[in-house]
């Protein structure tokens, strides 16, 4: 089409060579680049990094900085904790080891995190994360797709660790065929919808949703129904899916979902002639599988358990300059929470403030001004309070920042 005005098209994008979030604490990379063959097949190969930690550590932010996007098609994190991953390496003659699906035995935590093309890095509010324990190894589930020719890729991981204590640690559930009531199977020449259903016994705050699927994935669909059918809430539609284009979803706030709901998930599959990217000509029967050229029905929800408040948590961001900050000023929960001699409350500014924060007894009457009028710089974070005076009961702590006003509750023992 022509050229519109000129004066109204917006700038590039600037695009950071190198980290997205700020400097990391741990650096993770492949000891040595991996050739993948180019034989036009996929490969999921394994790497295994020694974290080289001596105490365990919480996660607030993982970035994967893939090298070679021209064959990495998605990366898996794992922990492994008994060496067993390194024995597999050791195993198999070239650098990792080949398995395709999971890690070939159960880690410590077997979904770390996850990185697509196109990902930001993840990067968790205040006090929820992920934990790396001391002693352990970083496990790299790399999907290589198929090339014709031979390729090299040494990707590396950046963990940046958390300064707060985690007082929750991320849930990860894929909802998969075993929460379907027929079996994955896509008949040729047809559109097929597998419906999966997932209980919630005990309310969740979720923190992101990401549905997956291979070429003939067509669309998605989730939502939670409440016990009496009066309530839906929205989780995803996707109208359009492309498995070029698959990513997660992360919710601008932690979204609630009641315990008693059920999270009811649609994936429809297009199996005919005119999905321009099925890889049978003419369609054939589909099943799963990890190849490309397979197929999946995949929903990873990832969540804690829920909190008073948690739906005013909003999940960080990355500005322009590259660096972790928050869309708007807010309080997180403090901690801990029954308290003994210290409390610690943690908040994030949207820009640099003059900041108060006080306490409240149960009647209202202020009994401490832990900060008064002091200039804090925009960013996170944290006040300890010396608590050790208050008699027992409840509190109620706030923030001021001129402009905006949080508060939160806090009980003494």
């Amino acid at each position: 089409m022509p050229q519109g005005n000129p004066d109204l098209e917006p700038p590039l994008p600037i695009f950071p060579t190198g980290s997205q979030v700020g400097v990391p604490d741990l650096v993770l990379s492949m000891s040595q680049a991996y050739e993948h063959q180019g034989t036009n097949t996929d490969q999921y190969q394994i790497f295994v990094l020694p974290t080289g930690l001596t105490e365990d550590k919480d996660i607030e932010a993982i970035e994967v900085r893939a090298d070679n996007k021209e064959i990495c098609h998605h990366a898996i994190l794992g922990v492994d904790t008994t060496g067993t991953a390194a024995e597999l390496d050791a195993a198999d003659p070239e650098y990792g080891y080949t398995q395709f699906g999971g890690f070939g035995f159960d880690p410590a935590d077997d979904f770390l995190s996850a990185w697509v093309p196109g990902a930001a890095p993840i990067v968790y509010p205040t006090t929820i994360g992920k934990k790396l324990y001391a002693g352990s190894d970083l496990l790299v589930q790399m999907h290589y797709g198929p090339t014709p020719v031979e390729e090299m890729d040494q990707t590396e991981v950046n963990i940046f660790f958390s300064e707060d204590p985690i007082q929750r640690y991320i849930i990860t559930y894929p909802i998969s065929p075993t929460d379907v009531e027929e079996a994955f199977l896509i008949p040729p020449n047809q559109m097929k919808t597998f419906h999966g259903i997932v209980d919630v016994p005990i309310a969740i705050s979720l923190l992101s949703i990401a549905p997956h699927a291979h070429l003939l994935g067509d669309s998605w669909e989730a939502y939670a129904v409440s016990p009496d059918a009066l309530d839906t809430i929205p989780l995803i539609s996707v109208p359009e899916y492309s498995f070029n284009w698959q990513g997660s979803y992360s919710y601008p706030n932690l979204l609630k979902i009641p315990a008693g709901y059920k999270i009811h998930c649609f994936g429809t599959y297009d199996n005919t002639a005119a999905n321009e990217l099925n890889p049978n000509d003419p369609p054939q029967w589909m099943w799963w599988g990890e190849s490309t050229t397979d197929e999946m029905y995949l929903c990873y929800l990832q969540f804690v358990w829920y909190n008073n408040g948690d739906e005013n948590i909003s999940q960080a961001t990355l500005n322009e300059d590259d660096m972790m900050v928050y869309e708007k000023t807010q309080l997180f929960p403090g901690y801990p929470n029954p308290a003994g001699d210290v409390f610690n409350v943690a908040y994030t500014l949207s820009a640099a403030s003059r900041v108060s924060l006080s306490l409240y007894d149960a009647q209202g009457k202020r009994v401490m001004d832990a900060v008064t009028d002091a200039p804090r710089a925009q960013g996170k974070h944290r006040e300890t309070l010396d608590i050790k005076a208050l008699p027992a009961g409840i509190y109620m702590y706030q923030l001021n920042t001129g402009d905006t006003e949080l508060s939160g509750q806090m009980v003494v023992r």
